[in-house]
């Protein structure tokens, strides 16, 4: 009863009650309701019929990391490759250097020309990238995030928060391949997992 009533009394002031596992937790489970949803999800009718939810690593800090921004100033369009014939649009936009593991890393970050017109993708930036985990616990073709276009000169990436391309699910989606400049020496374990059965 009392426990109740500090978590109103937190509401009542504003506070959020919610910590970092809680987030992800949550957006775990924006991802789970999206693939389970027959109008949205990407899976095959085969596999929507048995689909309980991604498997992820186990929610680790270590590994949303505040990076420094580098913000790419008019850098030309390029066709990124795809696992099809497809060769979407791209435009870099800035690099993320971070530290992990005592490693220091730099990723570049991509904006999605063809989404240009949509309002929901406007501020997104697109992040593709493989690590040592391809093939042996995620997806050996690499992982995704998205990421909110920073106002400063830094930016936070959070591996918990990686999702596979849709190939992975089904053979009809083209899925950009990411570039090997965005390879990451280093296993990151956190974000989505591969089904054992793929």
């Amino acid at each position: 009863m009392k426990y109740g009533f500090l978590l109103f009394f937190l509401s009542v002031l504003g506070l959020n009650a919610q910590t970092y596992e809680d987030t992800v937790r949550a957006y775990h489970k924006e991802q789970n309701d999206f693939y389970s949803n027959p109008k949205t999800s990407p899976l095959t009718e085969e596999d929507l019929k048995t689909f309980e939810g991604h498997p992820y690593y186990p929610i680790d800090e270590e590994y949303r990391v505040v990076a420094e921004f580098i913000r790419i100033e008019n850098a030309a369009p390029f066709l990124m490759k795809t696992t099809t014939d497809r060769l979407p649009t791209y435009q870099l936009y800035g690099k993320a250097r971070f530290t992990l593991q005592g490693k220091t890393f730099e990723l570049e970050l991509y904006k999605d020309l063809s989404f240009q017109g949509r309002l929901k993708y406007r501020d997104i930036l697109f992040l593709p990238f493989t690590d040592l985990t391809n093939g042996d616990g995620s997806y050996g073709g690499g992982r995704y995030m998205n990421i909110k276009i920073p106002e400063g000169d830094t930016v936070v990436l959070d591996f918990n928060k990686t999702y596979h391309p849709y190939c992975v699910y089904n053979p009809v989606y083209s899925c950009p391949i990411p570039p090997e400049v965005n390879h990451l020496e280093v296993a990151i374990k956190a974000g989505v997992k591969l089904n054992k059965k793929k």
